[in-house]
């Protein structure tokens, strides 16, 4: 069963049970996952933007797009329109293949890990996460990789208290802490 049937069949009636939701609108879901990649190094070698978005399109599935500096900061050698990282906005389809590939294949994977912290949802329930090493996504071929880089990784939700997308998430498999 994929993460979509189980949204629909599983957590749906959980989320019911427990909040005592009125209409079927109410029943918060995930909108999208947005995946940033930071690329300070890319002032000094613009080689990593390409590589980045080479990897990151392999890790989620979707091309990605590159983000502009907006104003020049002299302190960072920065300057205007300098690419300083990459993002992807994902829906639907491709956005329950990735969650479920976070949740089951890369997460398990990280080194020491014992849960996610709670600390990362921003009060309107939406959850974020950082993660320093993206190698652990097995679509990536590590021999290839250069340079290991951070990603963060956000789950927009409709939820309208932390607790509400505390409870979706758990329920949709995301191994938080006890």
């Amino acid at each position: 069963m994929d993460l979509r049937e189980h949204y629909q069949k599983v957590v749906k009636p959980k989320l019911v049970e427990r909040f005592g939701y009125k209409n079927i609108h109410q029943i918060p879901k995930i909108e999208k996952i947005a995946v940033n990649m930071g690329l300070s190094e890319a002032t000094q070698n613009p080689k990593i933007v390409d590589q980045a978005l080479e990897e990151l399109a392999i890790i989620t599935g979707q091309r990605p797009k590159v983000c502009r500096a907006r104003k020049s900061i002299a302190g960072f050698k920065l300057r205007k329109g300098m690419p300083i990282g990459v993002m992807v906005t994902l829906r639907g389809k491709r956005m329950y293949d990735f969650l479920a590939r976070l949740i089951n294949i890369a997460i398990p994977r990280l080194r020491d890990f014992k849960g996610l912290p709670r600390s990362g949802f921003d009060g309107r329930g939406n959850y974020t996460l950082g993660l320093a090493d993206h190698t652990i996504f097995p679509e990536l071929d590590a021999s290839k990789v250069e340079k290991v880089k951070g990603m963060s990784i956000t789950i927009v939700t409709t939820a309208k208290t932390d607790e509400e997308a505390y409870e979706l998430l758990k329920e949709m498999g995301m191994p938080f802490r006890r």
